[in-house]
């Protein structure tokens, strides 16, 4: 193999890269891969990834098996995340929170607050923080404009603090949609399963993550993004 800056054939094996035989040049020093991919990587390749992603994968794994750098895809998901644009959706009547505990960094506990319309399926919105009533507050601007008839929530004490007796319904039976949607996030984001290795390093990639999957749950495609 010869180098293809200088032409030299003083070319020596210097490890791998993303998965690819890595060389370097005797005489003038440079490194280079073995077959690099002309041009960065193309529009289906991208949004392959960004799909495995959101169907189950990590992000080390989809690299072992693509030879496509985590940091990378990482990369592509964040791109994706920019391109979902705010949409318009029935307000629901009847609305069920829920909180789903997971993990980011080193096992830092984290909770994700969802809410969503008892008749439709999938999230209307989401938070991310610790399970207090700060963040349950931060939620709570984001939907009681809707002016629901009824909120339904499980037994936990901070609900009471912000909805009002009459619109609040404790009942762990009648949250079954909340329920099987938290349920469906933990399927296919690798960083939400129960007993996994794989969890978030930060919580913008989670966001990230879990706005992304909703988005895609609902359209079936991701946004258009490459």
């Amino acid at each position: 193999m010869d180098c293809p800056y200088c032409q030299s054939h003083k070319v020596v094996k210097n490890g791998h890269r993303q998965g690819k035989q890595s060389y370097l040049c005797r005489e003038c020093g440079r490194q280079f891969r073995e077959n690099p991919c002309p041009g960065g990587y193309s529009s289906d390749v991208k949004e392959l990834c960004v799909k495995i992603s959101l169907n189950g994968m990590g992000f080390r794994a989809i690299e072992r098996v693509t030879g496509i750098s985590h940091n990378t895809i990482l990369n592509w998901v964040r791109v994706a995340e920019t391109h979902i644009d705010e949409e318009n959706y029935e307000i629901p009547e009847i609305a069920q929170i829920d909180e789903l505990q997971t993990f980011v960094g080193s096992k830092k506990t984290i909770w994700v607050w969802t809410v969503v319309n008892t008749k439709l399926p999938g999230i209307l919105k989401f938070v991310i923080g610790d399970r207090s009533l700060l963040t349950f507050t931060t939620l709570w601007q984001m939907i009681q404009g809707w002016a629901g008839f009824l909120y339904i929530t499980d037994g936990y004490k901070v609900y009471p603090c912000l909805i009002e007796d009459c619109n609040h319904l404790v009942s762990k039976t009648a949250m079954t949609r909340v329920e099987g949607e938290n349920c469906r996030l933990r399927h296919y984001l690798a960083r939400l399963h129960r007993k996994t290795l794989c969890d978030s390093k930060s919580t913008e990639m989670l966001y990230k993550s879990i706005r992304l999957l909703i988005y895609y749950l609902k359209h079936g495609q991701l946004p258009p993004f490459s």
